[in-house]
């Protein structure tokens, strides 16, 4: 069951995907040493990590690497497409909108939301920026089931409230404060600085 896996090893099988895609000059075959190297990790690691999805390596030969990369696309619901939308225009949120990657995992940035008159109404990526104040109506009309949180830490908890509020379940929250949110809602705290701390330690 998808419960039972580490989030440390959750986390990594979208690296491992993108490592897939973005490598390789028509090999058939990968093995999971090869990944390993590639990513600095260890091959009895990348082993257990792999043996969560439906992946079937052979002896000798490694994995079929198509063959893979379909496994680690299910196990992390790339074919069934997901809607998101960005909470705050700004810097994060405008770069973020403007991102194209977010399509290689099966979700489609549809809009952002914010309370600056100047953005609402507008277009940033290509994609529709709403006042924050619609986000009941537009989330619905929408069918948003993920959101990104890019404010400044004092308007955080506010939008998780709207959130909450519009029924969107997967909340994913840079700004710098630890969000808690009711039962049945699922919040990922992302600090940056927090990151960076821990980077330089090992420097």
């Amino acid at each position: 069951m998808k419960s039972d896996i580490p989030v440390t090893s959750l986390q990594r099988l979208p690296v491992y995907l993108n490592y897939l895609k973005t490598s390789g000059n028509g090999e058939q075959y990968i093995s999971s040493g090869a990944i390993a190297r590639a990513l600095s990790l260890g091959e009895v690691l990348v082993r257990k990590d792999l043996a969560f999805t439906s992946a079937q390596g052979r002896t000798r030969v490694g994995y079929v690497r198509e063959e893979l990369i379909a496994a680690l696309e299910e196990y992390l619901g790339c074919n069934n497409r997901k809607t998101a939308a960005i909470f705050g225009a700004g810097g994060l949120g405008s770069a973020l909108l403007s991102y194209g990657g977010f399509g290689n995992y099966g979700i489609d940035v549809v809009a952002a939301f914010d309370n600056d008159s100047a953005k609402i109404g507008g277009e940033i990526g290509g994609k529709p920026v709403f006042d924050i104040n619609e986000a009941r109506e537009k989330t619905r009309e929408l069918d948003v089931k993920l959101a990104v949180i890019c404010v400044p830490a004092k308007y955080a908890k506010d939008v998780a409230d709207v959130l909450v509020d519009c029924g969107v379940r997967a909340i994913l929250n840079f700004a710098p404060v630890l969000l808690k949110v009711p039962e049945g809602f699922v919040v990922r705290n992302i600090d940056v600085a927090a990151n960076l701390a821990i980077l330089s330690v090992t420097q």
